[in-house]
Formats: structure tokens, sequence, C-alpha cells
């Protein structure tokens, strides 16, 4: 168990003190691999409990620890509350590391400190945003722009969705079903075909193969909205799995995206996946060129965001997204959605998506663009994955979509 909090808190400091992405910081931090799996349900819990453990580091101090401490801490409340490991030896083991890491005078705080957290009661703020944000640990923005969207019932099951969960898609011409049920695997169907939400599974030699890749349930729901056709723009491609997903259906696909690295990204995706038709071009989606106007049957604008819906699998969004950002992506959204409409042919079809469940992102986004663009009418769709209809677009909420946040509304150019 040292081990593991070692490397649960070598990592957690990257995440913390550097900056670094959580997913970033498991790749290059070097860690015992026999511990991954534990370590990671460690640093993921610990950043989606964030503001939930600060607030009880505050009750329970006088004075704030320095954030090395009060990782170290995080960890062990983490591991005592959410996990239910034995306080013995959460804090045998934390106090020995605190004295490894040559941080000694503070081992008698951290052993009282957590002895002292596991007999603790929480007694919520008595602000009703505050509660929310303690209860839920989310950002009081964001719990503010939760309710104000979908009133304190829905704000609620949607911050206490506890699910996001990753689909095993098999590729094209591959009978999923059959390859799992040969390999005894414990899996159940989606709404979509070939696609399966799989107990326990790993990446093997058929990943590198193309026999099967990963995909959210959210990000295939707007693959089967978008259909099928002769020619897509798919702008803001990277890493590519939409692009891929979408190369079975139409003819061609162009993937815009700003960044060469990820750029890069696209085509190892696709090389991976046998997709020859689908072409990744270094591109800014915002700005507009003239070679590409009325080039397409079909045009996905799958923006930039907070990336607010799938908060399970990036917790440290919860650290880094502030209003400001916010307001900021909002413009970017309108300017590539915008820009964007320029490329779809008349009678063509054009698509708005998020990974975010606020409406600012999402159907405030659509609204605007259909009352400067009269050349577009919006498409009501549907989805076999559950969904609530906004008044612009459809949204899949975590509490109702397998842990998807997601939006998508449709335009067709008149």
């Amino acid at each position: 168990m040292l081990t593991l909090f070692y490397d649960s808190y070598r990592v957690l400091t990257e995440v913390y003190s550097s900056g670094a992405f959580i997913k970033q910081a498991l790749n290059d931090v070097q860690i015992d691999e026999k511990n991954r799996s534990h370590l990671t349900k460690i640093c993921y819990g610990v950043l989606d409990k964030d503001i939930t453990l600060e607030y009880d580091i505050s009750a329970l101090c006088d004075k704030r620890p320095k954030q090395a401490v009060r990782t170290l801490l995080k960890i062990g409340m983490y591991s005592i509350a959410y996990l239910k490991t034995a306080v013995y030896a959460v804090t045998d083991n934390l106090v020995e590391l605190v004295k490894k890491l040559g941080k000694g005078a503070n081992a008698g705080f951290v052993n009282a400190f957590l002895r002292k957290y596991a007999k603790y009661q929480r007694v919520y703020p008595i602000d009703g945003i505050k509660n929310l944000s303690v209860k839920y640990s989310y950002p009081e923005f964001a719990v503010k722009k939760l309710v104000a969207d979908y009133g304190k019932e829905i704000a609620e099951n949607i911050m206490n969705a506890d699910e996001e969960r990753t689909a095993v898609r098999f590729n094209q011409g591959i009978d999923g079903e059959a390859y799992l049920t040969e390999r005894r695997w414990d899996y159940e169907k989606t709404p979509f075909a070939n696609t399966f939400f799989v107990k326990g599974f790993k990446v093997d030699e058929d990943f590198y193969k193309g026999v099967y890749t990963f995909q959210s349930i959210g990000s295939v729901a707007i693959c089967d909205a978008v259909g099928g056709g002769k020619t897509l723009l798919d702008a803001c491609s990277a890493p590519g799995g939409k692009s891929v997903n979408l190369a079975d259906k139409f003819e061609s696909v162009t993937a815009f995206e700003l960044h060469p690295h990820r750029v890069k990204l696209i085509e190892e995706y696709t090389a991976r996946m046998g997709k020859k038709n689908v072409v990744a071009i270094q591109k800014d989606s915002s700005v507009l060129d003239e070679n590409y106007i009325e080039k397409f049957d079909v045009v996905l604008c799958d923006c930039p965001c907070s990336g607010y819906g799938v908060i399970k699998d990036n917790p440290d969004v919860k650290l880094r997204r502030t209003p400001e950002d916010i307001a900021s992506l909002n413009q970017i959204q309108y300017e590539i959605l915008s820009t964007c409409s320029k490329y779809v042919k008349k009678g063509g079809s054009l698509y708005y998506s998020t990974c975010s469940v606020f409406k600012c992102e999402n159907e405030d986004i659509c609204g605007k663009f259909l009352k400067f663009n009269s050349d577009f009418t919006e498409e009501i769709i549907s989805s076999p994955l559950a969904n609530q209809r906004m008044k612009r677009g459809i949204s899949f909420l975590p509490d109702l979509s397998f842990g998807a946040g997601f939006f998508i509304c449709k335009f067709t150019k008149n």
C-alpha cells in the first residue's frame, strides 16, 4: 500500500502543482503497473471529490496545510471515506510515506488528522448553492448554471450521476457479439449496432489490429444521429473517434484539426482501424477557407467545450474551468459553427455537438446561429439513447444516458 500511495501522490502532484491533466500524468509518471487500476481509482476519485475534501480539511484544520500535505491527506481521506480502506492501514502507510518524503515534521499531524477524519460528521453549508457544491463536489459557478438551466431536481440528478461508461465498438465486418461470446466476456448490449459495455475489458493485440476500439456512448450517439451520406466534414476532429466511426457511413471524410500533434492522432487512429477514406488536415475551423465553401453534404461541428458532460472521465475539469473560460468557449463555438456552415452544400446538413450540459454552450449557441443565419432551419432529431429534448436540439444527460453528457442539434441548409 505504501507504493500505491506514493505513486498516487506523485501523479496527483503533477496535476495539483504542475498543472498536468490527469490522463497525461498517469502516462508520464512511472508507476508500479500492478497497482495501476487501484491507483487510477484513487487519483480520479480524489480529483472528483476535491471540493468536498477541501471543505472537510478546512473544517478540521485551524490552518490550511501546504499543498503537498493536503495531497497526502486527500489520498487518505478518499481511501477511508469512499474506498472503505481500514483506517489503521491508511494512517500507518501515509505516516511512513510522510517520513520517506522528508516531511517527518508533519507525521504527527497527518496521523491525528486522519484518525479524527474517520470519526468526522460533515456539517453542510446552509446556503443552497454552497450546500450543493460541497455535497456533489462541483464548483459553485457550475452549480448555479445547472440549477438555472434545469431546476434543482434535475441539476442534482446530473451532479449525482456516478458513471462514465466507455463502450467497446467493433470494426465493420466484425461480429462483436460473437467475438465477446466466444471469449466469455460479460457484456451488455447498447442501443447501437456492434457496440457493447463489457465488464473488465482490457486492451489486447486485437485492439492494435483494428478489431475493436473504445468510444464513449455519448460520442457513439452523436455519430448515430449524424447518419451517413457522400461527403462529410468533421471539424475539430481529434483524436478521431467520430471520424473513424462515420467513415463506415460516408464515402469520404475530411477531418479538420487545429494542432499538428493532434492531426497525427487522427492519422494513427484511422490507420489502426483501416479507414482509408479519411483525410486529416491541419486547419483552424473558426477561420473561413473559401476552397471549402459548399463542398460537403454533411458538416459536423463537434466544438471545443467545457467538458462538463464528461466529468467522471475528466475530473480535473473541475479544477481547470472558470466562468471566464466558458465565456471564451462560447465565442469560439459560435465562430466555428458560423464558419463551417459555409461549407455545407445547399440542401445539406449541419450538426452542432458538444460534451457539455450547459445551455450556454448548447442550445444558446444554436439559437444565436439561427438568428443570424436565415438560410438554415433546425431539424428535429431523435436517438435510441435516452435523452431530453431541449428548446434547440437534444441533450444526453449523465443520469439518463449511461453517464454521457452530450448535446446535438441538426440544421438543414435551405
